[in-house]
């Protein structure tokens, strides 16, 4: 993802700029999870911050409840599964007791904010697997928020994405179809 984010970047010329969303186990910094530290491990916000330098704004997204489309296992059929409350000692809990329907906290202007929230905390990571009876072995580790991220988004209850309506392909069609890409 780095290459290809790092090639499309360079042929887009003068002063390209990129969105790039990506679950928080792939954008948020590993270094500054149980991800980097504990395993040393990479991800795609690590390797955006190193090559980009100041210019790479990761913002982590998390919710509290839900629903979302993954697998209970690597290679298994994807499943719409309800995602469990957040646990109490997690920042999507600490963002969900704010009570608020949309949720933006930025961290990069409140000097103050920052240092209560220095400390690692709970996060939640549900990627292409979720399993909701180990969830909390499973899918959550310590991480540091700040300065792993500029901002931090929740969204109180989210519901997950709908595959649009596949479209036959047709036969010598290229594998960019109906792109062509």
């Amino acid at each position: 993802m780095s290459e290809t984010l790092a090639h499309v970047v360079e042929a887009r010329g003068v002063a390209p700029r990129a969105v790039v969303w990506a679950r928080n186990c792939h954008l948020g910094d590993a270094r500054l999870t149980e991800m980097g530290i504990m395993r040393e491990e990479l991800n795609l916000g690590q390797l955006c911050r190193e090559r980009f330098a100041g210019k790479a704004a990761l913002i982590g997204f998390g919710t509290h409840s839900g629903t979302v489309a993954a697998a209970s296992d690597w290679d298994g059929a994807m499943a719409v599964m309800r995602v469990r409350p957040s646990h109490a000692d997690s920042y999507e809990r600490l963002c969900h007791a704010a009570r608020l329907p949309r949720f933006l906290l930025a961290l990069r202007s409140d000097d103050a904010l920052r240092c209560r929230l220095a400390e690692p905390r709970l996060q939640r990571y549900i990627g292409v697997v979720y399993r909701p009876k180990t969830e909390f072995a499973s899918h959550y580790a310590e991480s540091f928020v700040v300065p792993a991220v500029r901002s931090l988004r929740l969204v109180r209850r989210k519901l997950c994405a709908h595959s649009l309506a596949a479209r036959q392909k047709t036969a010598g069609a290229p594998d960019t179809y109906p792109f062509g890409l």
